[in-house]
């Protein structure tokens, strides 16, 4: 009976020591709201707000990254379904986010490569809702990550973080992986560790510029997407604009 006691021990030691490894090994660490707003007011008692990781790590030979968003209810009532979308922008590229929908090429918000869809049928008060982001990272390029919080039917933005980007101001190509900090532009560089020109738009066209959020509150034009969002006067609109010529989201 000691025997199989201590072996029993042994066992749920193990078996402990197994789970806190798993468990902090899936801890995105620090959490941030920066580069988020408020746009369309929320029903009474709903406050909708999303955060991102303050730093994550780009894989500099797959330049594959996880970030873990995260929308929460800090409010005293229930949401009500909403939907969260999980936008890309230049170097970075959405590939999979888990439980959610992909969107269309064709519905992509203007200026965006990349994105999903989450829908939530309803956020308590006081609670929150992770999700698991799948991206790869250009590091020759700026790279950009969007969460707008909406109502279902895409009409009304309740927040909106980003388009944030996430960067490194002295990046090394040449290490395994590059630390990026959220909040940071990305300082562009070739593979043999020189400094790209310029960093452009990241679509190849170097003429469009995108908007920005942060300390600034800086909004650049985008095209008419952009001209309407600047008479609104509210950052985030545009993303219940329409494409010319495609459906909304």
């Amino acid at each position: 009976m000691t025997i199989t006691t201590g072996s029993l021990l042994t066992a749920s030691f193990s078996a402990v020591m197994i789970f806190s490894f798993s468990a902090g090994a899936d801890d995105p660490g620090p959490m941030s709201d920066k580069g988020g707003k408020v746009v369309d007011e929320a029903p009474g008692g709903v406050k909708l707000a999303t955060s991102l990781p303050e730093k994550i790590s780009v894989d500099n030979s797959s330049e594959k990254t996880a970030i873990t968003a995260t929308v929460e209810n800090g409010g005293t009532k229930e949401s009500g379904a909403i939907r969260l979308l999980v936008v890309g922008f230049d170097g970075l590229t959405v590939n999979n986010v888990e439980g959610c929908t992909k969107i269309a090429e064709a519905d992509l918000p203007e200026g965006s490569n990349s994105g999903y869809a989450c829908g939530i049928d309803n956020l308590a008060a006081g609670k929150s809702k992770s999700y698991a982001v799948d991206a790869t990272f250009d590091l020759k390029k700026e790279g950009k990550i969007c969460l707008p919080v909406q109502s279902t039917d895409g009409k009304k933005t309740f927040w909106q973080q980003g388009p944030v980007p996430f960067g490194a101001n002295n990046p090394s190509p040449n290490a395994p992986a590059t630390p990026l900090l959220l909040g940071t532009d990305n300082t562009p560089v070739t593979p043999g560790g020189d400094e790209a020109g310029g960093g452009g738009s990241g679509d190849g066209s170097g003429g469009e510029e995108l908007p920005r959020t942060g300390p600034a509150d800086q909004v650049l034009p985008l095209g008419a997407v952009g001209a309407a969002l600047i008479s609104a006067g509210a950052a985030g609109l545009w993303w219940t604009q329409r494409r010319p010529g495609r459906d909304g989201v």
